[in-house]
């Protein structure tokens, strides 16, 4: 009869603590204690509240609001006590039945790439007319002025090529001056003042989004790669989820957005067409 416990009786101890160490929420923990970091400090550097630090810490996912916050939350602060994500969103899935499925956004940003393409022939439009204006304004003077010029001819010849070639000049330089435009003032003319209008790009690094409309309609869940952008359009407001804030650039109704987001910040935003707010 043998005294203490064998290596078969510690075995099953062994391996609940190996399941231990697997959990999301403690690997979290550990590596922020092992950083030498409070909760305070990783709430600060991710802009994530406390309460949900020590929720997800416990592996109570709940307060994250659903599996793709939960997800961007858990990628944040694996950076933020430098470890890598990757591991710990593949133990997520596996414990909560697999990554959701990214609704599919294809005819929703087709729509969004078709409402543009109205505006631009409307705009080239007008553009053309102005030009035809300024041409048969030019026609016009330059007919009228070699008839007065012929007039004129009759009467004293030696002044008639100054007097009919000075009309046609001043026309001419319209003309020239006319077509010319600042294409960032088109861009910012193309987003409607009636609607609200999101420009998303990824010019610096990778970055998962999320869009919303104002019903709460998801346009986009998923990855933007580098190089990457997505427009979205909406009659009242935009409501984005940015998985890290720092790769993305923002173009509000056609004007940059100038937010010093932090790489690996989690940010929620919020735009109306009244944006962005002046002073």
């Amino acid at each position: 009869m043998s005294i203490g416990n064998s290596p078969e009786d510690e075995r099953p101890f062994e391996d609940d603590r190996e399941q231990a160490r697997l959990s999301v929420g403690r690997a979290l923990k550990q590596a922020r204690i092992d950083a030498g970091l409070t909760v305070d400090d990783v709430s600060n550097a991710t802009r994530v509240r406390i309460a949900i630090v020590h929720a997800i810490e416990a592996d109570d996912f709940a307060p994250c609001g659903g599996d793709v916050y939960a997800r961007g939350h858990i990628r944040t602060l694996a950076k933020a006590v430098h470890l890598d994500p990757a591991p710990l969103l593949a133990q997520y899935d596996a414990d909560h039945g697999g990554r959701p499925a990214p609704t599919p956004a294809a005819p929703l940003f087709e729509a969004e790439r078709i409402r543009p393409e109205r505006r631009g022939p409307n705009w080239t439009a007008a553009m053309v007319a102005a030009i035809v204006a300024v041409v048969g304004f030019v026609g016009f003077t330059a007919f009228k002025g070699g008839d007065d010029g012929g007039a004129k001819a009759q009467v004293a010849e030696g002044s008639t090529p100054t007097q009919s070639k000075s009309p046609s000049a001043t026309p001419h330089d319209k003309k020239s001056a006319t077509p010319k435009s600042d294409p960032s003032d088109s861009a910012i003319a193309a987003a409607p003042q009636d609607k609200v209008t999101v420009r998303v790009s990824a010019p610096d690094g990778k970055s998962w989004i999320s869009a919303k409309d104002h019903n709460g309609r998801l346009l986009f869940d998923g990855l933007l790669q580098q190089g990457d952008s997505k427009t979205f359009q909406d009659n009242e407001k935009i409501n984005l989820v940015l998985g890290d804030a720092g790769a993305i650039q923002l173009y509000v109704n056609g004007k940059k957005i100038e937010d010093d987001f932090q790489p690996g910040a989690v940010e929620r935003l919020t735009y109306t067409k009244g944006d962005p707010q002046v002073g």
